[in-house]
């Protein structure tokens, strides 16, 4: 009876933990939005977006291994849906919204997905490029839809009356309309992150790694390595799309020009620095996609430098960062910090013996 009960403990365990980790982050970003100016504010919702964006990217390329150089187009899939539905005069809810947004990116992740099922390394990495070259385009050629280069503005949720009056009871200030969506930023990745978590133990997950790490083992062990491939470019993309829909309504527009290959990449470098295969990375790597280059602006014109010099700053910066992480430190932050905590508790179990003298 015991052996029976253990696979399911352990599940609920598992739930439990991915929970109350879920739990804390909210309450870290309940207190991180009520305690911050209205700036720090935006930052936060900028940067809630970017870490689903990488949870996801993290999820495809460090569990699965496939390099994805298109999710920048994948979220523009997300933000130009949630552009398109919030357009009404009786707009749907933005949780509608969004699940609508993730839907839609599912279907466009399935397509590209299947294409790139059988390529592998540089090969898939092109096939993304092209995505992204391409499918902000779109929006050029159906500019009765999309309005062209312009883009689409994206009309901010109104906060409802039970979000004022809990914004007046924690803080006692009015709730304006960034907060609100502040607020919905943090509550769909709170939502990615929990599944992700679980997604990350899952049988799924089990699967992802075995085909990243060794694909004829995992096909002799009865895994089907196209359909595990789709299924993870699939929830990749669902997370893009998230990602895009928050990206929307932070942002207010939905235009070609935000989702440009320079997004995908900036994607790719924030899970490599944070560490590939960690979901703690993907926060490390949004953070500094976030909060680096305004800080390295500050300090370059606090320095004398002028506002066009400082702006040329934060890029290169930037590229010093990865190169060091790429150098220094290959599994980037959570990877290194993992290893090192790792070989510290080898020295604690089994410290070194003295050599007996003869």
């Amino acid at each position: 009876m015991s052996t029976d009960t253990t696979p399911k403990r352990l599940l609920d365990l598992n739930l439990t933990r991915n929970l109350l980790i879920s739990l804390a982050v909210l309450v870290l970003g309940v207190l991180l939005l009520e305690s911050t100016d209205r700036y720090t504010n935006t930052q936060l919702s900028s940067l809630t977006y970017y870490a689903i964006a990488a949870i996801g990217l993290t999820a495809l390329t460090g569990l699965n291994g496939q390099i994805s150089l298109g999710h920048g187009a994948l979220m523009a899939v997300g933000a130009y849906t949630t552009a398109l539905m919030l357009d009404t005069e009786t707009p749907l809810p933005f949780p509608v919204v969004a699940l609508a947004a993730v839907v839609v990116t599912s279907v466009v992740g399935f397509v590209v997905g299947i294409g790139a099922a059988r390529l592998h390394g540089p090969y898939l990495a092109g096939a993304t490029l092209a995505l992204a070259v391409a499918l902000p385009s779109v929006a050029l050629y159906f500019k009765g839809t999309f309005n062209g280069e312009v883009g689409l503005t994206v009309a901010s949720p109104r906060p409802p009356e039970w979000f004022v009056s809990f914004i007046d009871a924690v803080s006692g200030e009015f709730a304006t309309s960034s907060k609100y969506v502040a607020y919905l930023g943090l509550f769909c990745l709170v939502v990615a992150l929990f599944f992700a978590l679980n997604l990350r133990r899952s049988k799924i997950g089990r699967h992802w790694r075995a085909v990243r790490d060794q694909e004829v083992a995992a096909e002799i062990a009865g895994i089907n390595l196209g359909r595990t491939r789709v299924q993870a470019f699939v929830i990749s993309a669902a997370y893009a799309g998230l990602a895009g829909a928050v990206m929307a309504v932070v942002v207010r527009l939905a235009a070609p020009s935000a989702f440009t290959i320079v997004l995908s990449l900036s994607l790719l470098t924030a899970a490599v620095i944070g560490g590939l295969g960690s979901i703690t990375g993907a926060f490390i790597g949004a953070a500094v996609l976030v909060f680096l280059p305004p800080w390295v602006t500050s300090l370059s014109t606090g320095s004398g430098l002028s506002d066009t010099q400082a702006a040329q700053m934060s890029p290169l910066i930037y590229g010093i960062v990865l190169v060091l992480v790429m150098l220094l430190a290959p599994g980037g932050v959570m990877g290194t910090v993992t290893t090192a905590w790792r070989r510290a508790r080898l020295r604690r179990l089994h410290p070194a013996t003295p050599t007996q003298k003869g």
